[in-house]
């Protein structure tokens, strides 16, 4: 099927047929109707027909009420919608999202399809060749308390971040264009913090301004932020749309990095009955339309989504089946030093570790609160134990009495 898109979805009902009820979709979401159409025009309408791949039902004697499911495999032709992720999200998914408990969980995009999609500019192996750091996860710090700070408190809060050895600089997603912080005076002001820590750190570091404003201003923002020597941008996905994504990412002046933030996430896909599940929403669709980094909730910290689902956000983010570049995963919210093993052993190098409080709730200070998480690193690199490590590193020995070693 190279020319069709096929869709996964789980659909909940007690009493339905689920074949019938496939082939309900594959018709309904296609051509409209087939039974009634005279031979001449199903020999028309053929190429245009959905059909169903599978059906896989899954019966449970003791089961709950409601709790009866299938899932349904469907296949779209390619000839139906144009190459964008807009048209192929009504085609499978726009009104079926209203009829009833069906959840959408997968879509397998056509190699003609995802061929209109470069995917991200710089992914995984590229940002770490940005950065120079090739053997280890790397580490995100986020501005934190910004809304009604002015320039000068926002470019110490960034220098201290940046002298802790952070990698990332990340915005708060709720900053917006304000007169206190204006995007190009934001990132001049924290870009210069940048080169003064450099000049005592040696690491260099990417700062990723939050890219806001009405959507036909995007672009021009984003090249706005590059002249003033933003490299790294950072944007809410879900509120814009995975085309905004595709063509910020796509476009040849706007040459850093893409963060996309999962913000309006939740709206879509902690429900089993609903919405769209995370592993297609915050990983494939994330990759496919350009994000270099793809942000989600940790399995670990204080916005917990489960771990089995966890690891499917990120195996969709580094799938190599997937023709476009590797994505960074980076499981956020509640991180802290303690956290390092876990995220290290479930993650692998391969990862962001992104902390806001666990750097800046540090005991002695922001600076103290990156170098805590490097240490804490180093520590699992070479086999050690944290609290090992605490002995010989201050640091991190403060992290751990404050928040503890998570096992």
């Amino acid at each position: 099927m190279n020319n069709m898109c096929i869709a996964t979805y789980r659909c909940y009902d007690d009493k339905a047929d689920f074949h019938k009820k496939a082939q309900s979709i594959a018709v309904g979401l296609t051509v409209g109707s087939w039974t009634d159409l005279p031979a001449a025009s199903k020999a028309a309408m053929e190429k245009h027909l959905g059909k169903v791949v599978s059906v896989t039902v899954y019966e449970q004697d003791n089961a709950a009420p409601g709790e009866r499911y299938a899932d349904l495999q469907i296949a779209y032709p390619d000839i139906n919608f144009s190459r964008d992720l807009p048209a192929l999200l009504v085609t499978v998914f726009g009104k079926l999202s209203m009829d009833g408990r069906i959840k959408l969980i997968d879509l397998e995009m056509s190699p003609d399809f995802l061929s209109a999609f470069p995917g991200p500019k710089f992914g995984i192996s590229g940002v770490r060749s940005l950065l120079g750091v090739y053997d280890r996860p790397l580490l995100m710090s986020i501005f934190k308390s910004v809304v009604g700070h002015d320039l000068e408190n926002l470019q110490e809060q960034f220098y201290q971040q940046a002298l802790g050895g952070v990698d990332l600089i990340k915005d708060d997603e709720i900053l917006f264009e304000n007169p206190l912080t204006p995007l190009e005076k934001r990132v001049e002001v924290c870009m210069e913090a940048a080169r003064r820590a450099e000049e005592q750190t040696g690491q260099k570091l990417l700062y990723a301004v939050n890219l806001t404003g009405p959507t036909s201003k995007l672009a021009s923002q984003a090249k706005k932020a590059v002249a003033a020597g933003a490299n790294a941008l950072l944007f809410n996905v879900l509120a814009y749309g995975f085309d905004t994504l595709h063509e910020l990412a796509a476009d040849p002046e706007i040459s850093v990095p893409i963060a996309a933030h999962p913000a309006m996430a939740g709206a879509l896909y902690p429900s089993p009955h609903y919405g769209i599940a995370a592993p297609l929403l915050l990983g494939k669709l994330m990759r496919v339309a350009g994000a270099d980094l793809s942000l989600f909730p940790s399995p670990y910290g204080s916005v917990v989504m489960p771990k089995e689902e966890n690891l499917a956000v990120q195996a969709a983010l580094i799938d190599p089946a997937l023709s476009v570049k590797a994505s960074f995963p980076v499981p956020s919210a509640g991180i802290h030093p303690g956290m390092v093993p876990l995220i290290m052993r479930d993650f692998g190098q391969d990862v962001v570790v992104n902390a806001g409080g666990g750097i800046h709730g540090h005991k002695l200070g922001t600076a103290a609160g990156g170098q805590a998480f490097r240490q804490a690193m180093a520590a699992v690199a070479n086999g050690q134990s944290l609290q090992a490590a605490a002995e010989r590193h201050e640091e991190l020995r403060a992290a751990i009495e404050a928040w503890g070693v998570k096992e």
